[in-house]
């Protein structure tokens, strides 16, 4: 089969979306969110913008399906910095298929679980372009590529093709990463505007990442 290489711009992929009846367009941002931080949430915010999404959900995962397996605190605290950090934005909010669920997070089963539970939704799977590249490697890719609409966030010295259908898009460039912030919180060095006001106090009052 020949190389095929997608290429959609914004503005086409939102003239293509059209709503299913009594249903929604709902972007899912996955990942362990240990913690939650700016970063993700201007990624979130910018993708339901530009596509013109109803809604987009930040979604924690049980146990990390990677080879280089993270060590995350328990989901009741990431699940609460969560809540704390979409509370303000009606169009955020948090989709907990994967911590009810428990066991590996593969995204197959979750998106699965998801468009059999509500078949009128289109989900659209944001990742970012660092990680396009290992899409061949996912459990069951071709399966899962034909019930999900990947959304690849474009990041600078990685290329915007690929065998599979993504649609890109441009989001200001943000360096943070949780790993960014457990180290200062670790070496007491401030992390604010670097995670949400209630994230912080929430971090503190429960003496994480110390």
């Amino acid at each position: 089969m020949s190389k095929v290489v997608y290429q959609n711009n914004v503005k086409t992929l939102t003239q293509l979306i059209h709503r299913r009846e009594g249903g929604q367009n709902i972007g899912l941002l996955g990942g362990t969110f240990n913690p939650v931080h700016t970063g993700h949430l201007i990624v979130a915010d910018q993708v339901r913008s530009q596509l013109g999404l109803d809604q987009v959900l930040l979604m924690p995962d049980a146990i990390p399906p990677h080879v280089d397996k993270k060590s995350a605190i328990n989901a009741t605290d990431r699940v609460n910095m969560l809540r704390l950090a979409t509370e303000t934005n009606p169009h955020l909010g948090i989709e907990l298929a994967e911590i009810i669920r428990g066991g590996k997070s593969y995204s197959y089963d979750t998106i699965r679980e998801l468009t059999n539970h509500f078949p009128n939704n289109n989900y659209y799977f944001i990742i970012g372009g660092d990680m396009v590249e290992y899409l061949p490697k996912w459990h069951k890719i071709n399966e899962l590529i034909k019930m999900v609409q990947f959304v690849g966030v474009k990041r600078s010295g990685y290329p915007i093709t690929s065998h599979y259908p993504i649609v890109w898009v441009d989001v200001p460039m943000i360096d943070i990463s949780s790993t960014l912030i457990r180290n200062k919180i670790r070496q007491n060095q401030s992390v604010k505007y670097l995670i949400p006001d209630a994230v912080d106090q929430y971090i503190k009052e429960n003496h994480l990442y110390g």
